[in-house]
């Protein structure tokens, strides 16, 4: 006799939750699962109850969950007009590598050491994954509004000049958030000596705490990080869209959609999972993820948004808890897959989950990193602070406000150092 999905899928939902992971409301922490860059680890994924009272304003009306209002947007605590201009000397070349997440923080780090050792930053090109995977920075980010918004800061060229041998260029490896100690020790010297240097940002570990040090540095890094990367026109057309379209199945949730970071080839890759020894987690299946949607509220006609580039069989038991459930290739314009989506190049890919994740109205992320860190410090700086960490939860249900990122529960990201 045949087995129904669904009836196994109520069994975990009620008589299996009894025998699931014992006491672990309480945050798992996440190891490192990217890989990207050797050495990297993740933040913990820890957290605690915030009140009810005060951060969190839940909607009054009836949709379908516990979905929050939207908060008001920060005002940056940096003040453009309060940057000095500085004398150029010299080049910093760079590239952006590995995705969205990565770029952010290595254009702030990029920045940083422009600024400090008064050179003039060469825009630079992105690259992906494989050999030969290039793009100029026009096809994804607005130059014109990352030119604009570094007057005065660093004065920025599409090039280096024509007479400027490649052979010049000095590389230089540069820590993420990089310390004013660090350049003037370790990049300063090899500047003053080639006037053209090219930065390699490694990271040492994915941490966007912020942290109690203060330096001259700082504002410039908020700018940078937060102030200067707006998608070009098409691209942003396209991510507007998707988020139309997904508002507009979501009437019996007034329009409002989660986002889950859930990647099938990173829930596969061997030590995922974690040791169930030391209680700790890396990640989170779609089962674990419906489950745990379902404990803390959310009825079965919430929209979810999912980063795996295409659909998978492993996501079925989530669309079977919720039916609303997509991934990219439901919901992209017809006309623009040719482009955004079929092209063996996935860096289009990964910029439109970057901005579906952070802005829809609750984020996810079911599995850590860069990624999540800053997904979440860009939410932060727009006001959409419902990021929700997920657990196994071993009661019937659990209130959402036990849930929260401590990003937001402790206000512990350096996005809250930048906006007052």
């Amino acid at each position: 006799m045949g087995v129904d999905l669904r009836q196994v899928v109520a069994g975990v939902l009620t008589l299996t939750m009894f025998v699931m992971l014992g006491n672990m409301i309480k945050r798992d922490h996440f190891d490192s699962v990217e890989g990207k860059f050797p050495g990297a680890r993740d933040v913990e994924f820890d957290s605690e109850r915030v009140s009810e009272q005060g951060l969190v304003n839940f909607s009054k009306k009836n949709t379908n969950g516990p979905w929050m209002e939207g908060g008001l947007e920060p005002k940056p605590c940096w003040k453009e007009s309060n940057f000095d201009e500085v004398e150029s000397k010299g080049f910093v070349t760079f590239s952006l590598t590995n995705g969205p997440e990565y770029h952010v923080s290595q254009i702030a780090d990029a920045v940083v050491v422009a600024r400090y050792i008064g050179a003039t930053l060469v825009l630079p090109d992105i690259r992906g994954s494989k050999p030969g995977d290039e793009r100029k920075f026009e096809e994804i980010y607005d130059v014109e509004k990352f030119v604009k918004s570094l007057v005065g800061v660093v004065k920025v060229v599409k090039g280096l000049p024509k007479d400027v041998s490649i052979r010049d260029v000095a590389v230089v490896k540069v820590p993420n958030r990089v310390s004013e100690d660090h350049i003037a020790e370790q990049i300063e010297p090899v500047f003053r000596t080639n006037s053209i240097i090219r930065l390699a940002t490694f990271f040492p570990s994915v941490n966007m705490r912020k942290t109690t040090k203060t330096s001259a540095s700082d504002s410039v890094a908020c700018l940078a990080m937060f102030g200067t990367l707006e998608l070009q026109p098409e691209v942003n057309e396209v991510v507007d869209s998707m988020i139309e379209r997904l508002r507009t199945l979501s009437r019996k949730s007034d329009g409002r959609f989660i986002a889950v970071d859930l990647r099938v080839e990173i829930l596969d890759k061997k030590g995922c999972r974690g040791s169930s020894a030391t209680g700790t987690k890396s990640c989170f299946s779609a089962q674990e993820i419906a489950i745990f949607l379902r404990k803390i509220g959310f009825g079965k006609d919430t929209t979810i948004y999912l980063t795996q580039p295409r659909w998978d069989e492993s996501l079925d038991v989530l669309k079977d808890i919720f039916p609303k459930t997509y991934t990219k290739e439901s919901i992209l314009p017809a006309d623009k897959k040719a482009k955004f989506l079929e092209s063996e190049d996935s860096e289009f890919e990964k910029v439109i989950d970057f901005h579906m994740c952070s802005q829809s109205d609750v984020f996810v992320p079911a599995i850590s990193g860069l990624f999540y860190a800053n997904v979440a410090g860009k939410r932060i700086a727009s006001g959409k602070t419902q990021i929700l960490v997920p657990a196994d939860i071993s009661g019937t249900s659990a209130s959402v406000t036990s849930h929260f990122s401590p990003y937001v529960s402790k206000k512990n990201h350096m996005a809250h150092s930048c906006f007052c």
